[in-house]
């Protein structure tokens, strides 16, 4: 048999199918939507619950969903049929003709399970790598109950999940919840074996009788206390910065959802100025661009716009200009974030985009390299040094270009080649993180306030040809892999 096969057999046992109740919690009934309250609809980070859900899963490997629907099939069929973004099968079951207490539910849902499912509610927002790291953990035979923690003061339709009483990571028992903080609480996600979904015959009908579980309502607190009863039930606590998991029952609970999801947005290579000015000013023009419904794509070409407009005010040569255009030019940076997370936020993530931001961004830099180089020299005009400021900016454009075209270069061996030695590979990674820093903005701004554009100059015809003459060394034949 070959690997190929083995590894798709492997695959199709593990967790690849997800099962998604839009109506109802997984512990029983919700209470009735209020004015306040929210719903599979409801819009976090621009996109409605559903969609996230659905997406979220799909970004985690799930190969197939399953949607048991209630009165609202058609609206969430028709959020979720906006955009191309969703690529894998989604298929629909009414409750009204699969009732989630009927066993033959879920005996047909068993058939098409292999290995394990996942069951969701829709009220959520979690991250990737919690379904993740699911995947990565589920053992055979075994369930897993995703928790999170009791928060002090929850209104009353915040605690309808059962608090759980847990020995060495596994399940011992459900009960009701109380009020102190620390309790941990059984969240609206858990993984079963396809056995457990369609048991032995009789075994449901004799345990109905003790259960806790209002009429209508998913069997699975049945289902997880008989297996914990076995030991079969481990818990997964959401609880890491990647592991998190936030519920969603009101509109404060959803802001405080929101805000994770903007956190959870923070890049691989930021700076100081980015991780504390930019984001932070950021998040707030994001939230505009997700209601004005701004493409990623569309936000870098507004970043540009602003960026080459503030090359032109450097162009003048003037103090005052210097200044407005060292303040535009920063708030170039700020927009530059935005595309990134609006990117993330909505799933729209693309090579196409990734290269359009990046090209963009070398294009305002060298712009600004010539514009404070021709404001430099008209300031200087007449005086036999005026050549100097356009022999700088010369460089750092012609540095910059070059940095850019390594960079690419860099890239695609890292993604065919490879390096021939961890080191070179670490050195390549520290460079391509780090090019991207947008710190240097708050830089030109010193030197915009200080009088003393002339003198970055230097630093950036100075810096840009140390650092593309680093990657030729860096890109040298001798530090590729060998085929």
């Amino acid at each position: 048999m070959s690997e190929r096969i083995l590894e798709r057999g492997a695959e199709l046992q593990g967790l690849s199918t997800a099962i998604l109740l839009t109506g109802t919690g997984l512990f029983g009934e919700r209470v009735g939507r209020g004015l306040t309250d929210v719903g599979p609809l409801t819009t976090i980070g621009g996109l409605s619950l559903f969609q996230r859900t659905v997406l979220t899963l799909q970004r985690a490997g799930i190969r197939q969903v399953i949607v048991l629907a209630g009165a609202d099939e058609e609206l969430l069929k028709h959020a979720l049929a906006r955009g191309t973004r969703v690529t894998i099968p989604v298929r629909w079951m009414p409750v009204r003709e699969f009732p989630l207490d009927d066993l033959r539910t879920w005996e047909a849902l068993a058939t098409e399970v292999r290995g394990f499912c996942l069951i969701a509610g829709v009220q959520s927002v979690f991250s990737k790598g919690l379904i993740e790291h699911l995947r990565q953990t589920v053992r055979d035979g075994e369930a897993l109950v995703v928790t999170r923690e009791l928060v002090p003061v929850e209104p009353a339709i915040a605690r309808r999940n059962p608090a759980v009483a847990l020995q060495q990571g596994r399940l011992v028992s459900f009960h009701n919840q109380t009020t102190a903080e620390g309790y941990q609480v059984a969240a609206d996600l858990v993984v079963l074996p396809a056995n457990i979904l369609s048991p032995p015959n009789g075994t449901e009908n004799a345990e109905r009788p003790d259960t806790h579980e209002p009429s209508g309502a998913v069997p699975v607190r049945r289902w997880l206390e008989r297996a914990a009863a076995e030991g079969r039930v481990r818990i997964v606590p959401a609880v890491a910065p990647s592991l998190w998991y936030r519920d969603v029952w009101g509109q404060a609970s959803a802001a405080v959802a929101e805000k994770t999801l903007f956190r959870s947005l923070k890049g691989e290579a930021e700076g100081f100025v980015d991780r504390y000015f930019n984001r932070t000013v950021s998040r707030l023009l994001t939230r505009i661009f997700l209601l004005m419904k701004c493409s990623p794509n569309a936000i870098t070409l507004i970043a540009t716009a602003v960026g080459l407009l503030s090359a032109v005010g450097f162009g003048l040569g003037t103090y005052q200009a210097g200044i407005i255009a060292a303040l535009l030019f920063q708030f170039a940076a700020v927009i530059d974030c935005c595309d990134g997370e609006v990117a993330r936020l909505t799933f729209t993530e693309s090579p196409f985009g990734a290269w359009l931001d990046i090209a963009m961004d070398n294009v305002v830099h060298m712009a600004i390299f010539a514009g404070i180089a021709c404001g430099a020299y008209v300031r200087q005009a007449g005086s036999e040094h005026a050549w100097i400021p356009l022999a700088l900016g010369a460089a750092a454009v012609f540095g910059n270009a070059m940095s850019f075209w390594l960079v690419t270069k860099a890239q695609k061996i890292g993604a065919t080649k490879g390096w021939s030695t961890p080191s070179r590979a670490a050195w390549s990674d520290f460079i391509l993180k780090n090019v991207a820093s947008r710190d240097f903005s708050v830089v030109v701004f010193l030197f915009a306030l200080l009088d003393r554009l002339d003198w970055f100059l230097w630093m950036a015809a100075i810096g840009s040809t140390v650092f593309w003459l680093l990657m030729v060394w860096v890109i040298r034949p001798s530090a590729q892999a060998r085929a």
